[in-house]
């Protein structure tokens, strides 16, 4: 039986509220019941956080995909993406672009100037970090459109999302992502894009490296999407499928959130 505790951070007692926001972060933690059986129990922990201490890393939100079931996706989930970037910009939070293999499109922007611009500064002994394999069966690349020859056809960042030159950066390099979060004192890193199961975990700048350097790092679950084809195990549907994903995540590398957070600010 799934057991629920919710609890607060220290950092959401006796603070001013103006310029933070609340997050709900939720994690999965095995534990052994006083009858002697392991259970996976959901703990919410709430911290507040200021704006200006968080940045949102966009990963791999192409303007195209060589799976028309994943493009499809990405296309529905681009407009609250952008609402969601759009609402976390004007109150202050650093949003970081990262559309990998695309360097080459933004190469003269003032957004990418702005991460190749970060010190460079040593990232921290990787810490130790081990995880059980992935719950789905991705080794077909993950189309549920028919599709199997994996390619290259993206060139950019999908069109809906706005960049703002101004503030924003851009970058596929973990290390230049790693200088610029320090840089500007960032405690805490929203993950929001494609894939759960392959990008957002496994880029330089994915969720598993930052882990490793320490970096806070939460994936938004309503923001994300997988590669999974139903037609392979565990032999679920798509959306299924996804959330086994966030799942495995929230058990084993970071806690999630979702972007209400932001928007009802």
């Amino acid at each position: 039986m799934e057991k629920k505790l919710e609890t607060e951070g220290t950092e959401s007692r006796g603070v001013d509220f103006a310029g933070q926001l609340l997050f709900p972060f939720r994690r999965y933690y095995l534990m052994q019941e006083a009858n002697g059986h392991n259970v996976w129990r959901e703990e919410i922990v709430r911290r507040t956080i200021p704006a200006a201490q968080i940045a949102i890393i966009v990963c791999d939100m192409w303007d195209k995909h060589w799976s028309r079931g994943a493009s499809e996706r990405v296309e529905a989930m681009a407009p609250r993406m952008n609402a969601v970037l759009k609402a976390a910009r004007a109150q202050g939070i650093r949003i970081i672009h990262a559309p990998s293999d695309t360097m080459s499109y933004y190469a003269e922007t003032l957004a990418r100037r702005h991460l190749r611009a970060a010190p460079y500064i040593s990232p921290p002994t990787e810490g130790e970090r081990t995880a059980p394999p992935l719950p789905i069966d991705d080794s077909d690349g993950g189309s549920d459109t028919g599709e199997t020859e994996e390619k290259r056809v993206w060139t950019r960042q999908h069109p809906e999302l706005e960049i703002d030159n101004t503030v924003d950066g851009i970058s596929d390099n973990g290390q230049e992502i790693y200088n610029y979060l320090q840089q500007h004192g960032i405690r805490q890193v929203l993950m929001m894009g494609v894939h759960t199961n392959m990008c957002i975990l496994n880029r330089s700048f994915g969720i598993k490296q930052l882990v490793k350097w320490g970096v806070n790092v939460a994936l938004v679950r309503d923001l994300t999407d997988a590669m999974y084809n139903p037609a392979r195990a565990p032999y679920v549907d798509h959306d299924t499928g996804t959330q086994l994903v966030v799942g495995y995540i929230e058990k084993f590398w970071c806690p999630t959130v979702t972007s209400d957070v932001i928007l009802e600010k």
